[in-house]
């Protein structure tokens, strides 16, 4: 306890008893250390704060004035660590998330049912934005938790995988039979020529799921200049389906479309490979108890 506000605490407890000897029962420290206590706090003031009879002790007017503020101060501690003790049972707290629309869509909705499910009193925030957005908003303290793809850029940011995802191409049966056509007519027939003749369709440059494919295509060395660029993910899925050319989405993001022949996957000369997505956050989160709570629930 601050030690100012423990010569308050006893100023309070004598004042309350109005009995030195009283107060010493109650607070569990000698006669001595009370009146030194109080003593103290009259120097500190500049004023008294009791009259001392053989009875016992009584309120200055000075004394009346400090009693009141104290009680209107003991009174406010006493109603927080009420509401604390209150949030702590209905286990009340702020938790914000920072994500990308396609996995927040596709995978933190999922986990965020569940989870509110068991926690109701839980207020939490989510930020639909790019991963790159996400991470800078954990460095600079504004969310607490980040549902991105594992990257480099992650910097000293911790990261629990979550599971693993695989990017792949997709198209439509009457977009790919037009493309073969179309290739036939320009005399061209290889089947890795249809990556270079078909029109890509993929996120912008600034998203983290963009800039894996791009190595990955750098590293294949597949080069092509016809391409759509569109900031989510749900919107290339849609562009495949309406036979705008060929989509690099997240097989399980399609799964449906892929059983139900809505959307066929192309063979890849060299299969992407798999990554990661999970949670980072700081080192700090453990402060917030609803952002730990959240941790260990997707955990288990």
């Amino acid at each position: 306890m601050n030690p100012n506000l423990n010569l308050y605490h006893i100023f309070h407890t004598v004042a309350k008893y109005g009995n030195i000897s009283a107060a010493a029962n109650q607070l569990f420290i000698s006669q001595p250390a009370i009146s030194k206590s109080i003593s103290r706090l009259e120097q500190n003031l500049g004023v008294t704060l009791f009259i001392r009879s053989s009875r016992g002790v009584s309120l200055t007017p000075e004394g009346e004035i400090l009693q009141k503020q104290i009680d209107n101060a003991f009174a406010s501690i006493r109603q927080g660590e009420e509401l604390l003790r209150k949030a702590g049972e209905l286990g009340m707290g702020h938790l914000s998330i920072g994500v990308s629309t396609t996995l927040c869509r596709y995978v933190l909705l999922p986990c965020l049912r569940a989870f509110i499910h068991q926690n109701p009193h839980i207020r939490i925030s989510v930020s639909c934005q790019s991963s790159n957005q996400t991470i800078k908003s954990l460095e600079n303290g504004e969310i607490d938790i980040g549902l991105i793809g594992e990257s480099a850029k992650a910097g000293k940011l911790l990261f629990d995988p979550l599971r693993e995802i695989q990017d792949i191409f997709v198209t439509t049966k009457t977009y790919l039979e037009n493309l073969k056509k179309r290739m036939q007519f320009e005399h061209t027939g290889t089947h890795e020529s249809i990556y270079s003749h078909a029109t890509l369709l993929l996120l912008d440059k600034d998203n983290l799921s963009r800039q894996y494919v791009d190595r990955y295509l750098s590293r294949e060395m597949i080069g092509n200049d016809r391409l759509i660029e569109v900031t989510t993910m749900d919107l290339l899925i849609e562009f495949a389906r309406i036979d705008m050319g060929v989509a690099c989405v997240i097989s399980d993001f399609v799964k449906e479309d892929l059983e139900s022949g809505k959307l066929i996957r192309l063979k890849s000369p060299v299969a992407i490979p798999r990554r990661k997505i999970g949670f980072a956050y700081s080192k700090t989160v453990r402060n917030n108890r609803a952002a730990a709570d959240f941790l260990e629930f997707v955990r288990s």
